[in-house]
């Protein structure tokens, strides 16, 4: 797997599980699969970050989305 699609899909699934666990602990439940969730999007991130060669700068994020998109198109 490529860096760039580790980091988007790491950033993709961080952002829907952050509903989950808002939605969890408003009805008063551990947010297990959300935690579950969050480490592995964690995990893709730190993998793109450490093998992409000199990292990932914020202003470089728009870019990666684009180049991935631009792939499955």
């Amino acid at each position: 797997m490529s860096p760039d699609i580790a980091m988007v899909v790491g950033i993709i699934i961080a952002g829907f599980s952050i509903p989950s666990m808002m939605s969890a602990l408003s009805d008063g439940r551990a947010p297990r699969a959300s935690a579950v969730t969050i480490l592995i999007a964690g995990g893709l991130i730190v993998y793109a970050v450490r093998t992409h060669p000199g990292g990932y700068r914020l202003e470089d994020l728009p870019q990666v989305f684009v180049r991935v998109v631009a792939q499955f198109i």
